[in-house]
């Protein structure tokens, strides 16, 4: 950042910016699965994504145009309705994943869709990743020995802006993605729906994948490309090494085998402010070429950083995001995460500044060991001037359904 007064300006601008800020469970209805299919190729309804396998879709799943992240508060009676509750969850999941007809009903009768979509439902690349927070591990339901392991409330970290935060944790997290808009909404609204008795939603976050422009990462609100650094879960070793718990090592109850742990961040970007700032000293805070992705010491967007040939940051500065986020130094290879962001557009806060920032999502298989030792090393970056992370929360994300009589949340509650 240059020196001079010029930060003492940026922190007063910041000062100054205000952030703008069902029916009973277990009553379903018989629904009538569309024609198989694994990919949609062709098909009306739209791909579809496998459902069951020992892992939830949603978390390796390539990323989709359009997610909505939402938190609930539990309100089961007890721990034999909190069991009804996730396999109603699941059973609607299942449904909406497959895509189909909802069963037929007279004309005196409550729809039992909402028809948004039409009156068949199409499975449109749709994943709902289910996810629980510390919370319902309380005296509630008795759950509290069955707690992951790292499973905690999300800390307040330094630079975050928390205070009066009303989309903060809660007792169940539902990711849900799909190829369009609507479909995510509509899933969102026909869980909420089948599930009123068992939960309420609190909070939720809409949010949209860019389109590559003009290849490779999507883009985030200030220009730069986001998640190029992931790494390459399509490999097992590296899954197994870094995103799936291994259910009875580490502390990690045996029921946990095959879940994963989520971050969700909601951070918006301080755009008019950002706009204002050299294309140099924006390159040099992010670490990479805005117009290629390519890292400073790069020539393209797949170039990896030479921080061994570059040790006083000469070309990559020691502060830059993507040192600081990750060193590549084989002590900190073990703390990667896996990102999987979206963008988003609130419209105008109070003083008709943009609300828009991103969505930021990692799943990681230790959150303390990985999410949280990055989250330490980028604590008053330069880029802080320019992001203020107002809400989210720490989820674990269960392991997947296996057989149709499996329902998610089954070995917790066994």
């Amino acid at each position: 950042m240059s020196p001079s007064a010029e930060p003492l300006r940026r922190r007063s601008f910041l000062r100054g910016a205000a952030v703008g800020t069902a029916v009973g469970v277990g009553a379903l209805g018989v629904e009538q699965a569309a024609a198989a299919g694994s990919d949609g190729g062709g098909d009306p309804a739209g791909r579809r994504i496998p459902f069951e396998g020992p892992h939830q879709a949603g978390i390796a799943t390539p990323q989709q145009a359009a997610a909505t992240f939402a938190s609930f508060g539990v309100t089961a009676a007890d721990r034999t309705a909190l069991r009804e509750l996730f396999r109603t969850i699941t059973d609607r999941i299942r449904f909406l994943t497959q895509g189909g007809e909802p069963r037929p009903v007279s004309v005196a009768s409550v729809p039992p869709d909402s028809a948004t979509l039409g009156p068949a439902v199409p499975a449109d690349g749709l994943t709902v990743t289910v996810g629980v927070g510390s919370s319902l591990f309380d005296a509630r339901y008795g759950l509290a020995a069955r707690r992951p392991a790292r499973l905690k409330t999300m800390p307040v970290f330094p630079n975050d802006h928390l205070a009066g935060s009303t989309e903060l944790h809660g007792d169940l997290s539902i990711q849900l993605c799909g190829d369009s808009r609507d479909t995510v909404m509509h899933a969102l609204r026909d869980i909420a729906r089948h599930t009123r008795s068992g939960m309420q939603l609190t909070w939720k976050a809409d949010g949209f994948h860019a389109a590559p422009r003009p290849t490779g990462a999507q883009r985030n609100q200030l220009g730069f490309k986001d998640g190029i650094a992931n790494p390459d879960v399509a490999k097992a070793a590296v899954a197994d090494a870094l995103l799936w718990t291994r259910g009875g090592a580490g502390g990690e109850p045996a029921w946990t085998e095959g879940g994963s742990y989520q971050v969700v961040r909601i951070i918006r970007m301080l755009v008019e402010f950002w706009d204002r700032v050299s294309l140099h000293e924006q390159e040099t805070m992010i670490g990479r070429r805005r117009d290629t992705g390519a890292p400073l010491d790069g020539n393209r967007e797949t170039d990896l950083p030479d921080y061994a040939a570059d040790p006083h940051g000469i070309a990559v500065p020691m502060t830059a995001h993507i040192r600081l986020a990750n060193p590549r130094t084989r002590a900190t290879a073990a703390q990667q995460i896996l990102r999987r962001g979206y963008n988003y557009d609130r419209g105008v806060d109070v003083n008709g500044n943009l609300d828009v920032g991103l969505l930021f999502c990692s799943y990681q298989q230790d959150v303390v060991r990985q999410f949280e030792a990055v989250q330490a090393r980028l604590a008053d970056e330069p880029l802080v001037d320019y992001i203020r992370p107002t809400g989210g929360g720490y989820f674990f994300a269960l392991p997947g359904v296996q057989g149709p009589t499996d329902f998610l949340g089954a070995s917790m509650l066994s």
